[in-house]
């Protein structure tokens, strides 16, 4: 099912049409498809959205509902670059829906048919942009099963993957009807057809096939009746003439008929990037202007801007603070499948989401999502802008980092080049490893984007001196940068993406980056505000090599059915209770119960979260439960390693709900760690 109009444009609405769904303002019409409608509308700040309806009739079907809902968990389990954020939805509403960002664009099916294929830097982009969708969705436990030109938007920025209608855990887990096969024709790899098998190599046949198809135009096994096309996926071999021969290696090798013969989505990724890079070299060296852009699929990508004058202008992005809304009753607390899942992102409002002015997270069908921030990065006494900027909004998050755009202006040109145009890293052990910056003027940051495997402390530390010593010499040149913030964010963790590293590169005078170092530097008025660093140096409880994110908390919230993690959660729960409820807690705070505290694992994440909703909770009565909760849940996390050598999860995360409305995250670590 497409969630855009061809081209983006908006059409008019039909009789019978909604004004509303959940918080949004209906305008208009994106597309429809057998699932329901794609509804253009503007969430309360006037953001365009999409929202996407189901059918009444198929509102009233069980199965499909149950399907609904699982597309909901998945798409918010994915987290990475060319994908379509999900919003917000409401598994449980009369007519089931859900709110996903709005991307603007014609589908690669329809601008192949009024304009031809894709050809130089665009072809290359879109197989570096597709392949590092699937890879983000590979990384998240996710298969997508559709992969076709209907599913690709070609946005003003790059292509962009969307619907994850038909996708199941790689586990195999999914809900769909027995000895029906999933997937379109053409677009179904061999091992789908004679077995029924779906994995990530059977998205990466489609891939191949997909990007065949954009840079020719064909489909790379003909057209024709399912059952003569089946024949060619499975012994034919694929018309892929036409596809430039440096991309045609990769694709031929996705193409292979056996699963084991074909690369995975993050090495076709890395491929694709560095077959991009050789393209944009080929043209300086052709005598084309230089294009220093912060994301290389953007730089190389030409086409022409969609917009639609029946949309308003979207307004700028707000400074409020940036908080995730968690209004949820004792019920959610215990357990309970609710259906609306509000995804927080930057406001004006301090603690509401785009969702409108009451959002409620319950978790029953609630999962890792786009667009979700991580965990509040840590304040610290940074610059002053630094540290008045995370009294407002909590600092730099994922919402934060996907509002930056790419460089406009000449010091934003040259803030890569600055920082280093070869490798960051040692390419020998890191030579994968991708970084892009994006600049948020408003909050006066730059965003580091490092793309390849996740970056351990070390790398990380590199990379932090590299930007900082870059971006000061940057500030040499421009006296009125209006930056003095880099904050670095990993696509690479498991986890899915989450902000590593921030610091303020003007105080920061000798770019230190260690632990000692930095802390020296700012009890001497110098240094900066790294993550690392303000949980090594003074912040006790937080962290330094990973965080916790909302939508890792929103999976933790599905009931669990696995017996090892419900006796682990009820015997940490009610530790924390009675700890609380027995000691001076209960008589500053008020006493907790199962219906206001909870326990729950995400597996992706391997996070056990205890979480409470104590709105009259003041900071330090929520300090003093946090502290007694990450106690209880670091030992009973060492406990169950130290008794199972087959227990997964090994980090924690505690969560109280903010008193206006929102919530955040206190403490986490990693067992084995449970000092103060």
């Amino acid at each position: 099912m497409r969630s855009t109009a061809p081209g983006g444009r908006v059409h008019p609405a039909h009789p019978g049409d909604p004004k509303t769904i959940g918080p949004y303002r209906i305008l208009g019409r994106l597309g429809t498809g057998g699932m329901g409608t794609v509804h253009a509308a503007l969430d309360p700040r006037g953001t365009r959205v999409a929202v996407k309806a189901v059918h009444q009739a198929q509102a009233q079907d069980p199965e499909f509902r149950a399907r609904f809902r699982r597309e909901v968990a998945l798409s918010a389990r994915v987290q990475g670059p060319c994908l379509v954020p999900l919003l917000a939805a409401d598994t449980e509403a009369e007519r089931p829906w859900l709110a996903a960002e709005y991307v603007p664009g014609p589908t690669l099916d329809r601008h192949l048919a009024a304009h031809g294929p894709l050809t130089g830097g665009s072809l290359y982009a879109f197989a570096a942009g597709t392949a590092r969708a699937l890879s983000a969705i590979h990384r998240a436990g996710v298969v997508h099963r559709d992969v076709k030109p209907q599913n690709v938007i070609l946005s003003p920025a790059g292509p962009r993957m969307l619907d994850f209608g038909i996708a199941h855990a790689a586990d195999g887990t999914s809900v769909t009807r027995t000895g029906v096969m999933t997937g379109t024709p053409g677009w179904i790899s061999p091992e789908h057809y004679r077995s029924g098998t779906t994995g990530p190599a059977g998205d990466l046949f489609a891939w191949g096939a997909l990007v065949a198809h954009a840079a020719t135009g064909r489909l790379p096994f003909g057209s024709g009746a399912p059952d003569v096309v089946a024949f060619r996926v499975m012994s034919g071999d694929p018309d892929l003439d036409g596809v430039p021969a440096a991309l045609r290696e990769v694709v031929g090798e996705a193409l292979a008929k056996a699963p084991a013969d074909r690369p995975t989505a993050e090495r076709a990724a890395a491929r694709c990037a560095a077959l991009l890079a050789a393209e944009a070299t080929q043209l300086l060296a052709a005598g084309a202007a230089p294009t220093l852009a912060a994301d290389p699929i953007a730089a190389q990508w030409h086409l022409p801007a969609v917009d639609d004058p029946a949309w308003p202008s979207p307004p700028a992005p707000g400074r409020g603070r940036l908080l995730l809304a968690v209004t949820v009753g004792a019920a959610v607390l215990g357990g309970a499948v609710g259906g609306l899942l509000a995804l927080p992102a930057a406001s004006r409002d301090g603690g509401r989401t785009a969702a409108g002015p009451a959002a409620v997270a319950t978790p029953g069908n609630a999962a890792r999502t786009t667009g979700t921030p991580a965990a509040p990065v840590p304040s610290g006494s940074g610059s002053p802008a630094a540290d008045a900027k995370g009294a407002v909004d909590g600092g730099p998050t994922l919402a934060t980092w996907r509002q930056a755009r790419a460089a406009r202006t000449p010091a934003e040109h040259d803030a890569h080049p600055s920082i280093g145009t070869g490798a960051w890293l040692d390419e020998n052990a890191h030579p994968v490893q991708e970084f892009a910056l994006t600049f948020h003027q408003p909050r006066g940051e730059v965003y580091v984007t490092s793309g390849g495997p996740e970056l351990d402390g070390g790398a990380l530390r590199e990379v932090a001196r590299t930007v900082c010593l870059g971006l000061r010499h940057l500030g040499g040149g421009y006296p009125d940068l209006p930056y003095d913030t880099f904050v670095i964010v990993d696509t690479g963790r498991g986890g899915g993406p989450a902000v590593v590293w921030t610091d303020d590169f003007r105080t920061n005078t000798t770019c230190s980056a260690s632990l000692t170092d930095r802390g020296t530097d700012r009890g001497t008025g110098g240094g900066g505000t790294g993550d690392a660093d303000r949980a090594g140096a003074g912040r006790t409880g937080r962290a330094a090599d990973w965080y916790p994110a909302a939508g890792g908390l929103a999976v933790a919230k599905i009931p669990s059915s696995d017996a090892d993690e419900i006796r682990v959660a009820d015997r940490t729960a009610t530790a924390v209770i009675d700890e609380w409820n027995g000691g001076s807690g209960a008589a500053a705070g008020g006493r907790l119960g199962h219906g206001n505290l909870a326990v729950g694992f995400d597996p992706a994440g391997r996070v056990m979260y205890v979480w409470a909703v104590r709105p009259q909770w003041d900071r330090g009565t929520r300090e003093d439960w946090a502290l007694r909760a990450a106690r209880r849940a670091c030992a009973d996390l060492t406990a169950e390693s130290a008794r199972s050598a087959d227990w997964p999860y090994a980090r924690y995360a505690v969560f109280a709900e903010d008193a206006s409305g929102g919530g955040e995250f206190l403490r986490w670590g990693t067992a084995g760690s449970c000092g103060d």
